[in-house]
């Protein structure tokens, strides 16, 4: 541990992370100092083809800044944007984790069957090459089976939480039936297994508890 209090950044997308994701570092992170930094346009402009090819650039920005200000390591809290932890932590000289990498890691381990909902098509396809990369090192090979949900993403952003977790449940549910784990590929899509945990027979694996628990490990190792 270095003599002076860690500092970790977190990385968003997306404000409406941040409470849960601060909840959660007050509860692991005891004597971490920790800052937030947002560029809310990212997951948008991944979608568009004029904009998508920005978005590295701004990632290593952020990260320059947060070493600048004193971080010892950044957390992405995004999965549309985990694959780009990597390049990312090569440019700035600072370990760069993924907050869905520890659940990623669940999920290999948990069955055969993997379900992966999403409720943008920009997250769901990283979160799948997240799943296979992992379960590569793990040297497993399990079989996915993938879904969009549909007017979930668009239902959250005009806060009406209550459709989106609707939506996503019925999702749940119907995926579960012929999965062995189901991963729910965004931090903003947690709400939704809370109201269906006890009917789902199969484990509902979200990625900010055990991403901050895994990021604990990472501080107390600095």
């Amino acid at each position: 541990m270095t003599s002076r209090a860690p500092r970790v950044a977190f990385l968003h997308t997306g404000a409406v992370v941040i409470p849960p994701v601060a909840d959660l570092a007050r509860e692991h992170l005891a004597g971490t100092a920790t800052v937030n930094y947002l560029d809310d346009k990212i997951v948008a402009d991944l979608g568009d083809p004029e904009r998508a090819a920005s978005v590295p650039e701004r990632l290593i920005d952020l990260a320059q800044a947060a070493r600048a200000g004193g971080a010892d390591l950044v957390m992405f809290t995004c999965s549309s944007i985990s694959h780009l932890a990597g390049p990312t932590a090569d440019a700035v000289g600072i370990p760069v984790m993924r907050i869905d990498e520890a659940m990623a890691d669940d999920a290999v381990t948990a069955g055969e069957r993997i379900a992966v909902l999403a409720t943008l098509p920009t997250t769901l396809t990283p979160t799948l090459a997240l799943l296979r990369e992992r379960a590569e090192l793990a040297g497993r090979a399990p079989e996915f089976v993938s879904e969009v949900v549909a007017g979930a993403f668009e239902a959250v952003a005009g806060g009406d939480r209550a459709t989106h977790d609707r939506l996503v449940g019925a999702a749940i549910e119907r995926l579960a039936a012929d999965a062995d784990v189901v991963v729910l590929a965004q931090a903003s899509m947690a709400s939704a297994a809370e109201g269906v945990d006890v009917s789902v027979p199969v484990p509902v694996l979200t990625s900010l508890d055990p991403g901050i628990r895994r990021l604990s490990e990472a501080v107390a190792a600095l």
